[in-house]
């Protein structure tokens, strides 16, 4: 994930020292990721430690705005790309329109395609008060594509070793399941997706492992990939905040 706000950087054309990155990306992505509402909780984060380190107000909102449609567009193209070669059947408790999600799959790429056009063709900025806004270059754009599909194959496969037998499942039919049940998490717009995350994956697994089961591994990935990041970053966050406070108090 800290390669989403490196790539970031890059984009405007503004350097920052990795260890700065990554270090204020791993704090806001731990405290967004589970608390939720991104665009208020990370954003903060990222314009408090960037706003100290000299990056002014339109470059951090050029960089979050960056890194949240770079988190998208992974999961587009990942999800877009499994829901057409393995279109698994939704569910009927959600009520969607489709029977299965190949219809969503191909929305997805047709959305990421778009973009990669967009980035070949459009050329012209968008300039809103002397500020410059344009598409990624094509290499950005596919690097995009890339890093933030890789963020999403990882947090599946963190889930899918935690289930109790995955012998019936093949990790390309989890990774669909989990795609969909994070989709439907991220626009429900609850923290960190709870209860809808787990719904969905309750009801397409139950049937193959015992729900009980998978409830428990739900709860153990909730520990290592929410809650156990989260405890590090608030660590963190304090003894910054004591480090700042305390070095302004002796100047």
């Amino acid at each position: 994930m800290i390669g989403y706000d490196i790539l970031g950087f890059n984009y405007i054309n503004r350097s920052l020292s990795w260890n700065k990155i990554a270090f204020t990306n791993f704090i806001s992505s731990a405290f967004s990721n589970t608390i939720g509402f991104a665009l208020l909780t990370g954003s903060a984060i990222r314009y408090r430690f960037y706003s100290t380190w000299g990056v002014s107000a339109v470059a951090i909102a050029q960089v979050i705005a960056f890194a949240n449609f770079t988190f998208w567009l992974g999961m587009f193209a990942v999800a877009g790309f499994l829901f057409l070669i393995k279109p698994l059947n939704i569910p009927t408790q959600l009520h969607l329109p489709f029977a299965t999600v190949r219809p969503i799959g191909v929305i997805f790429l047709l959305l990421v395609a778009a973009y990669l056009l967009g980035s070949i063709f459009i050329r012209k900025p968008l300039i809103i008060r002397g500020h410059e806004f344009r598409f990624p270059s094509f290499k950005i754009s596919l690097a995009q594509i890339v890093i933030s599909s890789f963020d999403w194959i990882l947090a599946a496969a963190v889930l899918y070793v935690l289930l109790p037998s995955n012998r019936y499942l093949s990790y390309l039919d989890f990774l669909g399941i989990y795609l969909l049940a994070m989709f439907a998490g991220v626009v429900s717009n609850v923290p960190g997706g709870l209860g809808v995350f787990e719904t969905i994956i309750l009801l397409i697994l139950s049937s193959k492992v015992s729900a009980t089961a998978v409830f428990g591994s739900m709860l153990a990935y909730r520990g290592v990939y929410y809650f156990l990041p989260l405890l590090v970053a608030a660590g963190l966050l304090g003894l910054y905040e004591i480090r700042f406070r305390t070095e302004n108090l002796q100047k």
